[in-house]
């Protein structure tokens, strides 16, 4: 999908805050209400924008510890590993990745006990698990909502 200016200027609002009303909008982009329903819905049809979400703030709900952990795998297995570490509440991203790692999960815990447990039980006990390194955040800055229109 082509986007224009508009678009661009559209999806910059959403993602700072996706409750803004099409009204609000609307007098951002020079728009009519109507005009930017219309674009929004043809975004979500392209798959442009693939959802609303709400920004949780982990701390607030006693969860103080995040980190990456790399892992090496065995490459005929990755599927099944990536499906067991679907089931891990704390691991809130898994990548696959080309470099030293084969994965590259993003974890959020309540303590570095609760750390502990999973990186040296219960992720080294799925099965095709060889190696891994963990490496605490100590801060994060992100874009605020994806890609930079």
């Amino acid at each position: 999908m082509d986007l224009d200016e508009t678009d661009r200027a559209i999806l910059r609002v959403l993602r700072a805050d996706a409750r803004t009303p099409f009204s609000e909008i609307a007098r951002r982009v020079n728009g009519t209400s109507d005009s930017v329903r219309d674009r929004v819905n043809r975004m979500e049809d392209a798959g442009v924008i693939e959802g609303y979400h709400a920004a949780v703030n982990a701390p607030a709900l006693g969860y103080d510890v995040e980190a990456l952990v790399g892992l090496e795998v065995t490459q005929r297995n990755v599927d099944d590993v990536l499906a067991a570490l679907a089931d891990i509440d704390a691991v809130r991203d898994r990548h696959l990745t080309a470099g030293e790692w084969d994965l590259v999960l993003r974890i959020v815990v309540e303590d570095t006990d609760a750390l502990r447990t999973l990186v040296h039980d219960r992720i080294p006990g799925i099965e095709d698990v060889m190696r891994s390194r963990t490496t605490l955040v100590l801060d994060t800055e992100t874009d605020a909502g994806g890609l930079q229109s």
